[in-house]
């Protein structure tokens, strides 16, 4: 019996309209009602995550930043896994020696050095995850969402980083040709050593120390919980995903899903346009 479902965000509980479905909510409010534990684990930093569900009115606890940051359904931070700031610093030089727009991701802000780049990039990621959001609409919703997404705007990120009370959580970098451009940064973050380099869509990678995956703060959140490696489920589409479809009891893929997320899954549900995570839910807790 499953007693804790943990979900992704981008491409899988939010739809086209960056929204959660209504029938969304209902599938996981029916969940809760039965003794079912619902977690958001997002790539997304805890104020825009925690925004978003509760306009749903939906109250959970959440795995933000990939793993970094880990809250119960009390709103308590149990989990805090910034990146050391020696290697801050030298992932800095590497992206922008690289030449790449990036971004790096505090705590309660997210930092960019160009307004213009970061609209551009983001409405990229955006219709990435959401094949049917035209470019158009991608832009007119990256360029209005500064105050959601609490980005704040610097001249220079190595005097943010060297600020002895800043803690970057993780660094994000951007270009629509994805994987092959990305592969060189790949090999010099394996280099540096106990960092982890993932992606939330086909045109980013994502930078965090090791210990923030997904998976691994699911399972120790479970083990918090009394629960049991399967009576765990998880839901997700993308790269960052992976280590929490691992090793969860029951691994969900989208419809919409990248093809290495199909391949380990146990299940494949709907797409995140048509309430694919409100499908599995009734699908493995037999809700009426």
């Amino acid at each position: 019996m499953i007693k804790l479902i943990a979900s992704d965000m981008d491409g899988t509980l939010l739809n086209k309209q960056m929204q959660i479905s209504s029938e969304n909510i209902a599938a996981i409010k029916e969940a809760q009602a039965k003794g079912v534990e619902f977690l958001v684990a997002t790539g997304r930093a805890p104020s825009e995550s925690q925004g978003i569900l509760a306009k749903a009115g939906l109250h959970t606890g959440f795995i933000n930043l990939n793993g970094a940051m880990v809250f119960n359904t009390a709103g308590k931070l149990i989990v805090n896994e910034p990146i050391p700031k020696d290697q801050s610093i030298k992932i800095n030089k590497l992206l922008k020696d690289s030449g790449f727009y990036f971004e790096i991701v505090a705590a309660d802000n997210v930092y960019s050095d160009s307004r213009l780049r970061r609209i551009t990039n983001f409405s990229d990621l955006l219709v990435d995850l959401n094949k049917k959001l035209t470019f158009k609409k991608a832009v007119s919703f990256a360029a209005g969402s500064d105050e959601i997404m609490r980005i704040k705007y610097v001249s220079d990120f190595k005097d943010l980083l060297e600020k002895p009370d800043f803690e970057a959580m993780k660094s994000v970098a951007f270009h629509p040709d994805g994987p092959k451009v990305f592969k060189h940064i790949r090999e010099e973050i394996g280099k540096m050593g106990n960092l982890i380099v993932t992606a939330s869509s086909s045109t980013n990678i994502e930078i965090n120390n090791i210990k923030a995956q997904k998976g691994i703060a699911l399972m120790d959140y479970a083990r918090l919980q009394g629960y049991q490696p399967n009576e765990v489920m998880a839901i997700g589409d993308n790269l960052n995903d992976e280590s929490m479809i691992r090793m969860a009891g029951v691994g969900v893929a989208m419809e919409n899903a990248a093809p290495e997320i199909k391949k380990i899954a146990n299940f494949i549900t709907k797409s995140n346009n048509d309430n694919g995570v409100a499908y599995a839910i009734r699908h493995f807790c037999k809700l009426t």
